[in-house]
């Protein structure tokens, strides 16, 4: 499905001169400006804006097969400002709850899911990165990236739309269903990693 649109978006990258590294790092400052919105206190503009980063992501890679121009520093540039872009959304939400007029237990709540869940995202990313070092590719996982950045989006314009203040218990369970994707990612990573020692005994 994501064919249809990628495609299209890479073309029109293409025809205005756009290469894919410029594509990474133009959908990285979209995504840091969506955070500097949220920790401003704008969570519908940042929630947004940091989806409008997310889809310029989807573009980058489809544009670097588009035009011949893939290679591994490009692969390399876009892993490490996807997850960069995705840091700076976890760093504008836990400056939105210390500036905002929030009870101690109440903050501490907060901060603590904001924490969990950046720990937890990152470690998911990082198993992906680490298995492929090892030779073990997989997307494998119920929370990945894409779902991440998907569901902090729509968390981030539902919070600025209602009266009730929701992202917090989007964050936990980010952090939940995260911490589950690792050791699941884990547990497939061994997986793979044992046939091919049993495919090179």
């Amino acid at each position: 499905m994501l064919r249809y649109v990628e495609l299209p978006g890479a073309r029109a990258f293409r025809a205005v001169g756009l290469t894919p590294n410029i594509i990474t790092v133009l959908g990285f400052a979209v995504c840091v400006a969506g955070a500097a919105l949220v920790a401003l206190g704008w969570p519908l503009y940042g929630g947004i804006v940091f989806l409008a980063g997310g889809i310029l992501d989807l573009f980058d890679g489809a544009l670097a097969r588009l035009t011949g121009r893939a290679s591994p520093f490009g692969a390399l540039l876009d892993s490490v400002f996807d997850r960069l872009g995705e840091a700076a959304l976890f760093v504008g939400l836990g400056l939105y709850y210390l500036l905002a007029d929030l009870s101690p237990p109440m903050m501490i709540i907060s901060m603590l899911s904001v924490l969990l869940g950046l720990v937890f995202s990152q470690g998911v990313s990082y198993l992906r990165a680490r298995g492929e070092g090892l030779g073990a590719f997989t997307r494998s996982g119920i929370m990945t990236r894409t779902e991440r950045v998907a569901i902090l989006g729509v968390g981030l314009i539902v919070e600025g739309l209602l009266p009730v203040p929701i992202m917090v218990w989007v964050l936990w369970v980010i952090a939940g269903v995260s911490c589950f994707t690792l050791f699941q990612r884990m547990f497939t990573i061994r997986g793979i990693l044992e046939r091919q020692a049993e495919d090179n005994g």
